[in-house]
């Protein structure tokens, strides 16, 4: 099987020599590039199309994470990892964003580097464990978030959203609650502004997942 082939960049030349080294003592990792800023990565990313490119963030010219969402777009099949000093969350999901498949921490141990470039080839994600955590952290702040705005949700505007979910006009809403189309187009406003919706396709679905409705019967075997 031949070499992973990395494209490494990073502006500090000793840090870039030493991780260069540690990945080619592996003898199943080849560095087939070298870059000290992004713009030079760009280049060589389009020339040697490699497997994988280990990018810090912050460099000249062109930042790690705008060289990602480049690269990724140019050239799908390389795969994107950051490797950075930065544990800010905002520079993790913006990466991630970017299309990257992993972010790691500088702080990383050799043999554990050297595995996360090897699952990254494997189209695997590769996330230090301290900022995979706070991916969990933020999809469960997420969830609750929604599971509070749908606790927010008025017993009446739940009665709307239920009979928008099986498909009826607002007019029809109107009719089965007495009430007129103008309320019913409030209450869906609000309904989409709470729940973080754009539209009443989006609210239907929404309902079905949440169990405000009942997923449609199987119609059976003629």
């Amino acid at each position: 099987m031949p070499p992973i082939r990395v494209l490494l960049a990073d502006d500090h030349t000793l840090v870039r020599k030493g991780i260069a080294r540690l990945l080619e003592s592996d003898p199943s990792i080849q560095v087939a590039g070298e870059a000290s800023d992004g713009l030079e990565a760009l280049q060589l990313a389009r020339e040697l199309v490699p497997d994988v490119a280990l990018l810090d963030i912050y460099m000249p010219g062109c930042d790690g994470i705008t060289a990602t969402r480049i690269i990724r777009q140019e050239l799908p099949a390389v795969r994107v990892v950051i490797l950075t000093v930065s544990e800010k969350e905002q520079n993790l999901f913006a990466a991630l964003k970017s299309g990257a498949q992993g972010y790691l921490i500088k702080r990383i141990g050799p043999r554990e580097l050297t595995d996360m470039v090897k699952a990254a080839a494997r189209s695997e994600a590769c996330i230090s464990p301290a900022m995979a955590a706070r991916i969990i952290a933020e999809f469960a702040r997420q969830a609750n978030s929604d599971q509070r705005s749908e606790n927010e949700l008025t017993p009446r505007e739940q009665e709307v959203l239920a009979l928008v979910a099986q498909g009826l006009s607002n007019k029809e809403v109107a009719d089965i609650l007495a009430l007129s189309e103008h309320t019913v187009r409030n209450h869906l406003r609000n309904i989409l502004e709470k729940l973080h919706l754009r539209n009443r396709v989006e609210a239907a679905n929404y309902a079905v997942r949440s169990g405000l409705v009942p997923l449609p019967a199987a119609a059976d075997p003629d």
